[in-house]
């Protein structure tokens, strides 16, 4: 029996969103002794190892001495793009309120329907835009547990770094789908470069620290599988479909964080978990059904 192209699609962005959403796990379970600057360069370098062993077993590795000048430089943008995303968004979690930050960094779906519009030219529908606002919609309810009103935003300079380091992820993600070559050695490529960055930012506003074995755990499932392998998963989903479509989806994502931490360390349950999940649903519906009009 044959896989469509679209249930493959659906596949790797289904497989990306599961790998993404482990992340509060591991981030909680860590006892960490190593600043971001540190845990950045360990985790960057991890994911760069994990890429380069897939490209070695698909016997894609040569490929990379045919890229162009251009193509190299390009990915290199890219990487630094991915780079910086992080690199603000942990500022931002060091700096506010971590509720705060958490819902202005899930602003990057919103951008990439933007960024989507301007750079690829996909078409504008009131589906795409209405999915976008129902999704941040669900994730402001998940995250704020109904009381809007809790937020204050006092920290409003470090809050708008949050939102830059959400547009430049929103902006390597819809970049992303220039990229034709094979999607291993572009994320290889892509961590290869964050190490290098990370590597210059911790010598230079931090310092050279060894993991301990506590450090280990986290580094490496978040190097090599929320980060590395999770990205390839999400350029071939990007491939398949448009970006705008894609990006309401992401928007489950924090959903199934709150869910795993409730299973995990018996966290309580509210019903505002499941109405935010339901305008998660009915966003991602909104978006992929077909109409008469888009036949």
């Amino acid at each position: 029996m044959k896989i469509s192209q679209s249930n493959i699609g659906i596949m790797y962005i289904g497989l990306c969103i599961f790998l993404w959403s482990l992340l509060g796990i591991f981030v909680k379970f860590a006892q960490s002794n190593l600043d971001h600057y540190q845990y950045m360069f360990y985790s960057s370098a991890f994911s760069f190892l994990s890429l380069l062993v897939l490209s070695i077993i698909n016997k894609n590795l040569k490929e990379i001495f045919t890229y162009s000048k251009k193509i190299l430089l390009f990915l290199f943008a890219l990487g630094f793009l991915d780079f910086t995303f992080y690199l603000l968004l942990y500022f931002g979690y060091h700096h506010a309120n971590s509720l705060e930050v958490l819902v202005i960094q899930y602003t990057w779906p919103i951008f990439i329907v933007i960024l989507s519009l301007i750079i690829l030219k996909e078409e504008f529908t009131k589906r795409k835009l209405f999915a976008v606002i129902l999704g941040f919609i669900g994730v402001s309810l998940v995250i704020t547990k109904g009381n809007i009103s809790s937020f204050s935003f006092e920290s409003i300079d470090v809050l708008l770094i949050v939102m830059l380091s959400a547009f430049c992820f929103a902006l390597f993600s819809v970049l992303s789908k220039k990229v034709k070559i094979d999607a291993i050695n572009a994320v290889m490529i892509y961590f290869f470069a964050a190490t290098i960055y990370s590597f210059i930012s911790m010598q230079t506003f931090s310092s050279f620290v060894f993991p301990t074995s506590k450090d280990w755990i986290s580094i490496l499932v978040n190097g090599i599988f929320i980060n590395g392998i999770s990205y390839v998963f999400w350029i071939k989903g990007l491939q398949i479909f448009d970006a705008s479509k894609v990006a309401p989806f992401t928007f489950i994502i924090p959903i199934l964080s709150a869910f795993f931490l409730i299973l995990v360390f018996d966290e309580p349950i509210l019903m505002i978990y499941f109405i935010g999940l339901a305008f998660v649903i009915f966003a991602g519906l909104i978006n992929s059904i077909r109409t008469r009009k888009d036949l």
